[in-house]
């Protein structure tokens, strides 16, 4: 794989450094994912972090997304005619899961224009329509009926913000669902597990083959 990623063209970007696939707990869904974890991990990081982006989170289906992903499709009362915030989507595994399992509507929000372009192309893979949103939605609410949060509680202070937001959120009605594969700053104690999976995941990333994913809600 070569070639620097171009702020001008991501979608190209994506065409060219990623293969059609389905993660390996959602067989119903097909992402553009990475084939060479490492080769796209470096050659993004270097040059995006030269831009001032982030690295390509978008090109992984992480275990808790998936995992999201899987309670949606399995459990489909939860998002049916709901509009849907996916929150961190990534590559929106979550997002589209939803729109198959029957969503009104699904917005997928991001913070860099590759992440919005992989959620452009992954829907248009799976013939379903989500709203990309670029930017941080942390803090607001435009009253969305379910808000899905996988992998977002890996480092401390975002984790304690976000945490924050999602409590609001909840508080007020939304019903919101968390999924993890044990990141060390997901707040259990004010947590109620729904669901919990065994994800196969990718050893570059994960230091192991196997993650078990839970889905969690707010007490």
């Amino acid at each position: 794989m070569t070639g620097i990623p171009r702020l001008d063209d991501p979608h190209g970007f994506i065409r060219s450094h990623t293969a059609l696939m389905a993660p390996p707990l959602v067989p119903e869904v097909s992402l553009h994912l990475a084939v060479e974890t490492v080769a796209i991990w470096e050659q993004t990081e270097e040059a995006l972090g030269e831009m001032g982006l982030p690295p390509p989170f978008w090109a992984f289906a992480w275990a808790g997304g998936q995992a999201l992903a899987r309670y949606c499709l399995d459990n489909p009362g939860i998002v049916a005619g709901k509009r849907v915030l996916d929150f961190a989507a990534g590559g929106a595994v979550s997002g589209i899961a939803a729109m198959k399992a029957g969503a009104a509507s699904v917005e997928a929000c991001e913070l860099d224009a590759f992440a919005i372009a992989a959620i452009e192309s992954n829907a248009a893979a799976n013939n379903v329509t989500l709203t990309p949103r670029l930017g941080d939605l942390v803090g607001t609410d435009e009253g969305w009926d379910v808000v899905l949060a996988g992998d977002v509680f890996y480092e401390a202070e975002p984790a304690r913000v976000i945490g924050g937001w999602l409590e609001q959120l909840n508080a007020r009605g939304a019903t919101v669902l968390i999924g993890d594969p044990g990141r060390s700053f997901l707040p259990q104690d004010r947590l109620e597990k729904m669901a919990e999976y065994a994800v196969a995941v990718t050893r570059d990333l994960e230091d192991r083959e196997i993650r078990q994913a839970k889905v969690w809600k707010y007490r």
